[in-house]
């Protein structure tokens, strides 16, 4: 498992994507829309083969029969940093170790393709502080064709009350130097570099 993205959930896709503008002083590249879970995104490249999104309920198409990834059939409140991604070269290997993760879905959104392990209720588990897991099928993901934006994520804090325990689930597998895990409330934090210096995204 390693670092592939982060998401911004807000309850429209340009709140979310101003709430990342707001704070990088960058702006974002429209992304497009995922049919399956009915929600739509906008695309921020970063250093090093990172990128963030920044997601929403997408309200022009149909509701779906299924829950929302990322639990965002439950969210509220303003934009915050709510979800980290991981990709592997196995999902299907990596779920036997990591069955809490969820259902493989596969998906595509233009030219891109994809697998993604979805819990079937939508919502990751350790209050959605365990990482989305992703296995990309196209030669080039968001991460490596996205243009820079000169913005890099420096760590990423995953504060969780159980954080000891959310660890050593995933350090057989992880392989992310910028994860770092806390005690405290169930939230993420980002420190990022841009053009305004060193910002914390939340």
């Amino acid at each position: 498992m390693q670092l592939d993205h982060i998401a911004i959930s807000g309850q429209s896709r340009e709140a979310a994507a101003a709430h990342v503008e707001a704070a990088l002083g960058v702006a974002l590249r429209p992304g497009g829309q995922h049919s399956h879970f009915a929600t739509h995104n906008h695309l921020l490249g970063l250093a090093e083969g990172l990128y963030l999104e920044a997601i929403s309920v997408d309200p022009e198409a149909p509701t779906p029969a299924h829950p929302r990834w990322f639990g965002l059939d439950d969210f509220a409140g303003p934009p915050r940093l709510t979800t980290w991604i991981c990709r592997t070269a196995d999902l299907a290997a990596l779920l036997r170790d990591l069955p809490e993760a969820g259902e493989i879905v596969a998906l595509e959104r233009g030219d891109l393709k994809w697998r993604m392990a979805v819990p079937t209720d939508g919502r990751l588990p350790f209050d959605g502080c365990f990482p989305a897991l992703i296995q990309w099928d196209s030669p080039d993901p968001p991460g490596d064709s996205l243009p820079a934006s000169g913005c890099a994520l420096d760590t990423l804090t995953v504060s969780h009350p159980e954080a000891d325990r959310l660890q050593q689930r995933l350090a057989p597998y992880l392989d992310a130097p910028r994860v770092r895990f806390q005690p405290g409330s169930a939230h993420l934090e980002a420190r990022m570099t841009g053009p305004r210096g060193e910002v914390t995204l939340r």
